[in-house]
């Protein structure tokens, strides 16, 4: 009997037996799940960032830089994700961060609350909560984890635990007088009544009343000794105090009475952990739970460095959130965590000019030897019409915005560009800070559950991709 009749008589055989089409059905097999997620967001790492980033890595090792890859880029799966808030073309990081972690894309500046609810307005706000993944995780008996290099009642780690009608209620001291009283608590109480396994960054002051911090004048507030006394979890405060914290216990470490120390200004005593620090010390904490963890890591000074106009302190934070995912993919096991790696949105941020391959990212053009209109040595700086040199890295907009007229610090026209880690790269459009960008950006993902990221899909698509990923109904 031929193979081809042999393959028809089973076709037919399960046609005419319904049962025995489900019992094939039945047993095929199952899709993996995760007993771990791990979401890295990089603050505003667009794509240009991404790039110039893996350049800058490799060339501080003394490599041209073009060739490498940064950790997660070696991911197997990869989707394009569109970040706009519903009332924004161009999003911000609360509705963003909101629509990761609810499943619910929303509006531009506030936390965990739906679209329906107006900025600002707290009635409206209690009345559109949306679902946190982090509680969820929590009900379901999954540690939980927050680690960011921002205050931890910034936007980003905030949408983890909190719902706010304005991502700028941080303490009290931030809410109206005309919205006090209402029933909406400031993001840092939040924090503090929230159930969490470990939850480390800066921000400091946003939990202390009373000449300590920045809660009300007449507060006695001391939010991590009341949340200590009513989880029997450790504050710490700096790098030693986190290492000698018991395993077995929560802790919140607050490291900055704002936002931790950038990457290029750090010096080699500093106490403050670094973010690979602190995602070390959140998986060995997490990692004991037997019923697995959900972690939120944020690299969240990478924005802060472009909105400055300074890009190399947004590259070196971009490498050290690569060498925090790394530290990750290398002590978690592959076939029960799924990492994810993304950004909330973009910058206005470019890579242009000609320059030659292995050109400093962050110095002058120099195009390839022999290219542009005077053939070019391959060692002089490109000059643009007004005769001046320009750097790789550029803004479309921000604090070194070029100037039509005198402003008292150069002669008329465009002032010679600096170079290197702590320049300002010069921009088109004068603002005091640079804007965030409203292309996609990347997400990367490996484990179970990552086949989720491919195409093109919308940014609350990633709350379902962990959900399944989990085996949790979507």
């Amino acid at each position: 009997m031929t193979r081809t009749l042999l393959t028809a008589l089973l076709l037919a055989s399960t046609a005419a037996s319904p049962a025995l089409a489900r019992h094939h059905q039945a047993e095929a097999p199952a899709e993996p799940r995760a007993k771990n997620v791990i979401l890295f967001i990089g603050d505003g790492m667009g794509i240009s960032t991404i790039t110039a980033a893996r350049i800058y890595e490799a060339q501080k090792r003394g490599e041209s830089g073009e060739e490498n890859s940064l950790s997660f880029e070696r991911f197997p799966n990869v989707a394009l994700v569109k970040t706009y808030n519903t009332n924004a073309q161009v999003p911000d990081s609360a509705g963003t961060a909101t629509a990761m972690n609810s499943g619910v894309k929303t509006s531009i500046g506030v936390i965990g609350i739906g679209p329906e609810a107006e900025k600002g307005v707290c009635s409206d706000a209690l009345a559109h909560p949306l679902p946190l993944i982090g509680e969820e995780a929590k009900r379901r008996g999954l540690a939980l984890g927050i680690v960011t290099t921002t205050r931890l009642t910034h936007a980003t780690p905030a949408a983890v635990y909190a719902r706010s009608a304005d991502r700028d209620w941080e303490a009290d001291s931030n809410i109206p007088d005309d919205q006090q009283g209402q029933g909406c608590k400031d993001i840092a109480l939040q924090l503090s009544e929230a159930d969490f396994d470990v939850a480390l960054g800066g921000g400091t002051a946003a939990f202390y009343g009373r000449n300590k911090g920045g809660r009300r004048a007449e507060s006695e507030a001391d939010l991590p000794a009341a949340w200590a006394a009513r989880s029997g979890g450790m504050v710490v405060k700096d790098a030693a105090g986190l290492a000698a914290a018991p395993m077995d216990r929560p802790v919140l470490g607050l490291f900055h009475p704002s936002h931790m120390t950038y990457m290029a200004e750090r010096r080699p005593e500093s106490p403050e952990p670094t973010l690979t620090d602190m995602t070390a010390q959140a998986i060995a904490r997490v990692s004991g739970d037997p019923d697995g963890f959900f972690l939120m890591v944020e690299g969240g000074r990478i924005d802060h460095g472009h909105h400055a106009g300074q890009a190399g302190y947004a590259l070196e934070e971009a490498v050290e959130f690569a060498r925090a995912v790394q530290w990750a993919v290398d002590h978690t096991d592959p076939a029960d965590t799924l990492i994810l790696v993304t950004a909330d949105h973009s910058h206005v941020f470019t890579i242009a000019g000609y320059p030659r391959r292995g050109n400093d990212i962050l110095g002058l053009v120099v195009p390839p030897k022999g290219s542009g209109e005077d053939g070019g040595d391959g060692t002089s700086p490109l000059l643009a019409a007004d005769g001046k040199p320009y750097t790789t890295l550029g803004y479309a907009n921000g604090p070194g915005g070029l100037l039509s007229k005198d402003d008292g610090d150069h002669d008329h026209g465009r002032p010679m560009p600096e170079t290197g880690i702590s320049a300002r790269q010069q921009s088109l459009v004068p603002l005091g800070s640079e804007t965030h960008g409203g292309e996609d950006v990347a997400l990367f993902a490996t484990g179970p559950g990552a086949q989720g990221a491919r195409g093109v899909i919308e940014q609350n698509r990633i709350y379902s991709i962990m959900r399944k990923a989990l085996g949790w109904p979507e």
